[in-house]
């Protein structure tokens, strides 16, 4: 006793993602517009052949398998990278979650991370996108420190053709590509001043030209920036542009370091010694109390990510059923043990190749200055461009902070 429209209404209230197909003798725009309106996924008009149908139920259906495929791919992200992958129970990490919830249902403001390096800025960040309206959207990684400032311009912006030597075609800019979703920009305190000027137009106008081009591309993002150093001390060094500073700290979260987390760290070696027994197919099941005590007697100057390093280590290394204090070596034993007098570094007992242990000086360099190129260079008397090729040659590549 109704039309095949009012059937369509009541089919979505009980099933919202069933594909319907709308079959109607009237093949007016205003018939067709308001099928779709309704939820019909298509339409066909009467009289029709059955190849007609045939093809039109395939395209339906392939769009439902594509939209179902999609939603579990999201559900499975949201799973890794959501609100629950933050671990930790005490005060400081319950404030830090809160904050997060509550910049999420605003999909534009404007976030600043803030803290040590390892305290888990990457992960707070997926943490805003997946509880944000922005989650089936794109989730774009920009750690400013390892584009080359000659390079980074183009990367965050695109290109036309011909726009410079060897730019041969049109390129599509981090920001164009993270359009309806986020950009996370990591080490934001390492932009060169030039770009600065850019980006503030970004938060501000949400529109930009690619280098080469005069057309302005308009773009709906949220930007998430992250820093380890002082941007307020920065500015008055004039190091940073006070107006972007500004303009970015609208909403800043200050994660905590691992020693303020008091009753976290407990929780979380049991996590990570979880997570690398599955990954590592191990049989080692607990930490033993002098392990325990080990742990939290120690001051964790890098944080949750050494935390967890400390873990994979002792995991991998493992032979028996719990690891003990013995197995766990932290601060200047877990890179190597004690160099001889005279030394800079000590050979393992096993020996080692001369790449192996070039590989490992320079990831000890790069960790240790957050994988600033200049910086880690000049620990290791090398320049910029050398860090670079060594890092691409040796196969290093940042990990998401911790």
């Amino acid at each position: 006793d109704a039309d095949g429209v009012q059937l369509l209404k009541e089919v979505k209230e009980v099933q919202p993602d069933l594909p319907v197909i709308i079959v109607t003798a009237f093949s007016s725009v205003e018939g067709a517009v308001g099928a779709i309106k309704s939820g019909a996924a298509d339409y066909i008009t009467k009289p029709f052949d059955m190849d007609e149908l045939a093809i039109t139920a395939k395209r339906v259906l392939d769009a439902s398998r594509m939209k179902r495929s999609l939603s579990a791919e999201l559900r499975e992200k949201s799973a890794s990278f959501g609100l629950d992958n933050i671990a930790g129970e005490s005060v400081a990490i319950l404030e830090i979650k809160r904050l997060i919830r509550k910049v999420a249902q605003s999909n534009d403001t404007t976030v600043l991370l803030l803290g040590e390096t390892g305290t888990g800025k990457d992960i707070a960040a997926r943490a805003i996108h997946y509880e944000s309206a922005r989650a089936p959207h794109p989730f774009v990684n920009i750690t400013c420190t390892a584009i080359p400032e000659t390079l980074l311009e183009s990367e965050l912006f695109g290109h036309e053709a011909g726009a410079f030597t060897n730019a041969a075609g049109k390129k599509k800019g981090l920001f164009e590509v993270a359009h309806n979703g986020t950009v996370f920009m990591d080490e934001i305190g390492d932009m060169p001043l030039v770009l600065q000027a850019k980006l503030l137009r970004v938060l501000e106008e949400k529109s930009f030209k690619r280098i080469g081009g005069s057309v302005d591309l308009h773009i709906d993002i949220r930007i998430i920036a992250a820093t380890h150093q002082n941007l307020e001390a920065m500015v008055q060094e004039q190091r940073f542009r006070s107006d972007l500073f500004y303009r970015l700290n609208i909403f800043p979260i200050e994660l905590p370091a691992l020693r303020d987390r008091g009753g976290d760290i407990t929780g979380l070696a049991v996590h990570f010694l979880g997570l690398y027994r599955r990954e590592f197919n191990k049989s080692v099941e607990t930490l033993t109390s002098a392990a325990l005590d080990k742990l939290n007697s120690y001051h964790w100057p890098g944080n949750v990510r050494e935390l967890r390093n400390v873990l994979e280590r002792a995991v991998l290394l493992s032979t028996g059923g719990h690891l003990g204090a013995d197995d766990l070596e932290l601060g200047r034993a877990a890179l190597a043990h004690a160099a001889p007098d005279g030394e800079v570094v000590a050979l393992p007992p096993g020996g080692c190749t001369l790449a192996e242990a070039e590989t490992s000086l320079l990831r000890q360099a790069l960790e240790r200055c957050q994988w600033n190129l200049t910086h880690a260079g000049q620990l290791l008397g090398i320049s910029r461009d050398q860090v670079r090729y060594k890092a691409e040659k040796f196969g290093l590549k940042r990990q998401p902070d911790e």
